[in-house]
């Protein structure tokens, strides 16, 4: 077994193990449905998709930073300019992270297909990917994020602003209400519900090979039909968590901003799920 694989293993079963905990320490099946669940992050809202009904919320309607949740407005920008999701697009120096210089596997130079940039984009949250695909739409990068604030302006997402195509500046900010907006117009999108939910994805870059597997931890959770989801993180966003799933049949979408710690949007989420499944829905 890789280094690699054995790493991942690990992750996975203490993953396994702190799921476990989370659920081990949530209040009695007969207090869930009596009580509302105590979050940790900074903003919750969770609906009805179906109806629109309002099931939980926590200060909805103050805009924060939101990292990389941002990349579901991104893809539907790229989506719906109709370029050939086949064209060739290569990374550039112009996309590197010089903010906050995070890392990236793709290297200066990596070509893939505009699908597969939007395949790791989406899936993995990679930063390269997502600032290589602004670059190539019409007009270029400047053109490509006018673009995301026209369509949030176009959605009604009145407490949200958008900077840059990937979630690194803390300038992309929203409220979780807006949030919830964009979630549910990425959800038309076939492909985005796709992409987003795929659990691993080899891309070949012109020197090798790159393994991406998804940035969500409940992705491989078999409890979970995650039907769209979105991960993202910054220091100043904190954790944070969009999934739309159906939930004893019906479709529930999630959008959980400003995790103080790593899992704690996992924390969140769960609790949610548990609250719902005894009678809240």
């Amino acid at each position: 077994m890789s280094f690699f694989s054995r790493n991942l293993a690990s992750k996975t079963i203490r993953f396994a193990l702190l799921a476990t905990a989370l659920f081990a320490s949530l209040v009695s099946t007969s207090a869930l449905a009596k009580t509302y669940p105590r979050m940790l992050s900074r903003s919750v809202l969770v609906m009805n998709a179906t109806n629109g009904r309002v099931l939980y919320q926590k200060n909805t309607t103050r805009a924060y930073p939101i990292a990389s949740l941002t990349k579901l407005m991104t893809a539907m920008v790229v989506l719906d300019s109709k370029q050939s999701l086949q064209q060739k697009i290569t990374v550039t120096s112009a996309d590197r992270d010089l903010l906050k210089h995070t890392h990236s596997r793709l290297t200066i130079g990596s070509v893939l297909s505009r699908k597969d940039m939007l395949h790791i984009a989406l899936m993995s949250s990679e930063n390269r990917a997502a600032a290589a695909l602004s670059r190539y739409y019409p007009g270029g990068r400047k053109a490509f994020v006018r673009q995301m604030n026209r369509k949030a302006r176009a959605f009604g997402m009145r407490n949200t602003h958008f900077y840059d195509p990937t979630g690194l500046t803390p300038r992309n900010t929203a409220s979780a209400h807006d949030l919830a907006i964009m979630a549910k117009h990425a959800y038309r999108y076939a492909l985005i519900r796709q992409l987003s939910t795929d659990k691993r994805y080899v891309v070949h870059p012109g020197h090798g090979q790159l393994v991406y597997r998804s940035s969500d931890g409940l992705i491989n959770n078999k409890t979970w039909n995650i039907v769209l989801q979105k991960t993202g993180f910054t220091d100043q966003a904190g954790h944070c968590l969009i999934i739309y799933s159906k939930i004893k049949g019906q479709d529930v979408l999630m959008v959980i901003a400003g995790g103080p710690r790593g899992y704690s949007h996992y924390h969140d989420a769960l609790g949610l799920k548990a609250w719902l499944m005894h009678g809240n829905l």
